[in-house]
């Protein structure tokens, strides 16, 4: 009999309508909608993440770690390199700014520690070099991969240390 009572008569047509709709209910609706929304969201982002999910459980296979990629050093060789040549009639000259790139500490404290012995290195090994050869990119390009092969085996001759990336010249002056 209540659920009599609660409907009414429109006038004009004699049909009952229902009540106008609660405003509670409308804002349950709203949330369980989000609420399920939330749940759905959650769940594709398992479903899609299971994979990394179950490396870190140690079900799956285990990840390698990504190499630690230190940041570039530059040592300087101070002073400059000068060399002289003797071309024909002429004495000629050479002068070389060079630095020297790695990324290990050790190296850096090789390089320090064994400066005498690479500044002699390297101007024997330029002192070996024909000045018009020099003259050329071909030839100053070949100086510096002589350069960088012999800097990098005598650091790993005397100290051990791996990790002579480049022979870099900075300034080079030829008159």
């Amino acid at each position: 009999m209540a659920a009599e009572q609660d409907l009414t008569l429109d006038e004009g047509t004699g049909a009952a309508t229902p009540p106008p709709a609660n405003g509670k209910k409308k804002l349950i609706l709203l949330i369980a909608g989000a609420l399920l929304l939330v749940v759905i969201a959650v769940g594709a982002t398992l479903w899609l993440m299971r994979d990394q999910l179950a490396g870190d459980a140690g079900d799956g296979p285990v990840a390698e770690a990504a190499p630690v990629v230190l940041p570039v050093q530059y040592v300087i060789m101070k002073p400059e390199f000068v060399v002289s040549f003797q071309v024909g009639p002429r004495q000629r000259f050479l002068q070389l700014t060079l630095e020297i790139m790695t990324r290990q500490p050790a190296v850096v404290d090789a390089l320090r520690l064994h400066d005498p012995l690479l500044r002699n290195e390297i101007i024997r090994i330029i002192s070996e070099q024909s000045f018009n050869h020099l003259r050329t990119a071909e030839g100053r390009v070949e100086l510096q991969q002589r350069l960088l092969e012999h800097i990098a085996l005598l650091v790993k001759r005397e100290s051990g240390a791996d990790g002579v990336e480049a022979v870099l010249f900075t300034n080079l002056v030829m008159q």
